[in-house]
């Protein structure tokens, strides 16, 4: 069938922005009054006819039960009732109502998911404990796959921006057989909202304190009997979170972000879908985020910057081409640039003056070419099956300058490339009613090749095979359960930079072997729902970011390196909840339990041996409460907390327990939609991010510095249905 004819559901109404004239911090407080009190006003002009579509208040209704959900990154497609594997799903409704403009807005809801910054936007992520702290001088290795439509932003994830987001899937556990060496802790999947015939058209104002504004639209509907399409434009500007005292501004870690987005969904022929999706995003935002005394009144003379250009098509093609199976074919194409540059020093002292810039390209082209059978394991007896054919191609340029004095006294320039060619496949068997066993096999060789301008070459090449096996059980309707045995795996690489010692330059790949059990319960009239899984993992040749100051005078000489520690083991529970104990209220509740260790490893003078890995805390929870009827009033809150954690192997120095608790309240009127919102409602000190070394002269005693979390803001986002 055509996609075009399955009529996706509707969902709930998107959110956009364009520029205001709002102005300064606090000062913008007047664009929120302004917002509220005209959303009333504009809903009560005459509204076009429709033609019976639903307005603004309709679509961000949410259903009276709780829906079957679809997991759109597993390889069959599967409802995520299904699954044998630890997976949270933020459908469209969440999105909009627990998130403000970007993805990091909706991390806390994703239990043993936590992100490392030191960048204006998350973009390096660990799940159950597993993943980098950071990438900037290194091959690109991630540990946690990152996707948008299919294009591979593993590694730069900065493009998520939440405006017209369909769903976001968060699949715990190494992806040995769906994706391979980007996915050994697990993958972050991101769709957006999905062309539909039915004719769209809406505008969103938002306006907020520290001088954010926003605005923006979305288009659809048909274009001609087999397609249509969708075109989405917002515009996000905000001066940030910190204010400069030395050069007297408050923008120096502001945000200006801008996101294009299209999609068509073209019905080719009888058995034949295509799917085309392209994203141009440009994050120009400032990065001023270090303070010599931790707090947020920088002294930066140099201030940085954070900016990413980032530009993506996808193309999905759906066939039909036998009675017994059908072709799927994913092909994508991703570039990057990306400008990272920082006050080395954090202060003005003439004499001791540093900075860096990093200029960097990234190019991905990918090709995921599958064959499903037709037949489902849905009866006794049935088998189905999958085999399919992979290709990764990243390319990365990096030119890295450090300066004294205006002065470049180091300098890189690095040429990076690697090739991945996998190929998969996976059985289902259904031997009994009650019954179904899975197993897949992934076998992968990633070829890379690196040269700089410091004469350093390098061309590794892996071999790695990865897999699982799965059994589940249907206790009764509405429940069952699930053992997963899986290996998942991650390629070798080097450290770059000129900085870097000989013996320090490879690293080894990394292999995992996991166990998960899990069980699924289902309330039968669909009001509730339960999702538990225990896990455990042992990681073989562990690969470990660490960090040295190699001269203390010379904060610029702070390097990170990958090493591989002798194993690692790490284990917890992960829970999530649902329940709709009426029409109009929902609960939400999830549950991060995680233990971790490492195992003989030595770094230097320091015994690691049974410490908690880094950036893994030992719980998170998150509780939301979300009242909201077909039109009228409407509320949310979102309770969110985080165990302390180690910023680094490095050193012993954590973060602090926090508990945030975000608030939104608006009304949803036939066309149109107001909410006041609010992050960080009791303003809570929280850190994102630590290092521990010598930065001030002239003793250059070690410290820790901190990166704050944002404070309290507050704002109103207004949405207008203008068919």
């Amino acid at each position: 069938m055509s996609s075009i004819r399955r009529g996706p559901r509707a969902a709930a109404a998107p959110r956009a922005a364009l520029p205001l004239p709002v102005h300064p911090r606090r000062a913008s407080l007047g664009a929120c009054v302004w917002l509220a009190l005209g959303a009333p006003l504009l809903a009560a002009a005459p509204a076009q006819d429709g033609g019976g579509a639903p307005g603004a208040a309709a679509l961000a209704a949410a259903p009276p039960v709780l829906q079957e959900v679809v997991v759109t990154a597993s390889l069959r497609r599967d409802p995520l009732a299904e699954l044998p594997a630890s997976v949270t799903v933020l459908d469209t409704a969440t999105v909009r109502a627990a998130g403000v403009q970007h993805l990091q807005d909706l991390l806390p809801l994703v239990p043993n998911l936590n992100w490392a910054s030191g960048s204006s936007r998350p973009r390096y992520f660990q799940l159950r404990g597993i993943g980098e702290t950071d990438q900037w001088q290194g091959a690109p290795n991630p540990s946690v796959g990152f996707l948008i439509d299919g294009m591979d932003f593993s590694g730069v994830g900065m493009p998520a921006t939440l405006f017209d987001l369909g769903q976001v899937e968060v699949l715990r556990g190494p992806q040995g057989t769906t994706y391979g060496a980007n996915a050994l802790a697990g993958l972050i999947n991101i769709g957006t909202r999905a062309a539909r015939r039915e004719g769209e058209a809406r505008l969103e104002l938002t306006g907020g304190e520290f001088g954010s504004r926003a605005a923006g639209a979305v288009v659809g509907g048909a274009l001609s009997e087999r397609v249509a399409g969708r075109l989405v434009a917002q515009r996000f500007r905000s001066d940030g979170f910190r204010e400069n005292a030395f050069l007297g501004r408050d923008d120096t870690n502001g945000l200006d972000e801008t996101t294009l987005r299209g999609r068509l969904a073209i019905e080719a022929g009888e058995r034949l879908d295509v799917d085309l999706s392209a994203l141009w995003v440009d994050l120009d935002n400032g990065y001023d985020a270090f303070a010599l005394d931790n707090s947020r009144r920088t002294l930066s003379d140099a201030p940085g910057r954070d900016a990413q250009r980032s530009r993506g098509l996808s193309t999905t093609v759906d066939w039909g081409a036998a009675e017994a199976f059908r072709l799927r074919s994913v092909t994508a194409w991703t570039d990057s640039d990306i400008v990272y540059s920082f006050d080395g020093d954090w202060g003005f002292d003439p004499g001791y003056d540093f900075t860096s810039r990093f200029l960097r390209r990234h190019r991905t082209a990918s090709q995921d070419l599958r064959l499903v059978s037709a037949a489902e394991a849905r009866e006794p007896g049935d088998v189905a099956w999958i085999a399919g054919l992979y290709a990764l191609d990243v390319l990365e340029t990096n030119d890295q300058l450090d300066l004294f004095g205006g002065e470049v006294f180091r300098a890189l320039v690095s040429r990076y490339a690697a090739t991945n060619v996998a190929t998969y496949g996976q059985l289902e068997w259904r031997p009994v009613a009650r019954w179904r066993l899975t197993a897949g096999l992934r076998a992968e060789q990633r070829e890379a090749r690196y040269r700089d301008s410091d004469g350093s070459r390098f061309a590794p090449r892996d071999r790695m095979l990865g897999g699982h096996v799965a059994a589940e059980y249907a206790v009764r309707d509405g429940a069952s359960a699930y053992l997963t045995l899986s290996r998942g795996y991650k390629a070798g690489g080097f450290n770059l930079g000129p900085l870097v010692p000989d013996g320090r330059r490879l690293f080894d790949p990394e292999f995992l072997r996991s166990a998960e059990l899990g069980l699924r319960l289902r309330e039968a009239g669909g009001r509730a729902a339960l999702d538990l899984a225990l896990f455990h993992m042992r990681r073989g040749d562990q690969q470990v970011s660490t960090s040295a100051q190699l001269d203390p005078g010379d904060p610029l000489s702070f390097i990170f390196l990958t090493d591989n520690a002798a194993e690692g083991e790490n284990w917890g529970a992960e829970l999530t909840a649902d329940w709709r104990p009426t029409d109009a209220l929902r609960i939400g509740a999830t549950l991060g339990a995680l233990r971790t260790r490492y195992l003989g490893y030595r770094i230097g003078a320091r015994d690691l041996d049974g410490r908690d890995q880094a950036h893994a805390p030992r719980w998170q929870y998150s509780l939301s409460v979300e009242y909201r009827g077909v039109r009228g009033p409407y509320a949310r809150a979102d309770l969110q907390g985080m165990d302390a954690f180690f910023f680094s192997e490095s050193h012993d120095q954590r973060s602090r327990p926090y508990t945030l608790l975000n608030l939104r309240a608006g009304w949803a009127g036939e066309r149109w939609d107001a909410s006041v919102w609010v992050r960080n409602a009791l303003d809570r000190d929280w850190t994102q991010r630590g290092f521990f070394f010598g930065n001030e002269p002239p003793d250059f005693p070690e410290r820790l510095y901190v990166q704050p979390g944002d404070p309290r803001q507050a704002g109103v986002t207004f949405t207008f249905d203008l068919r």
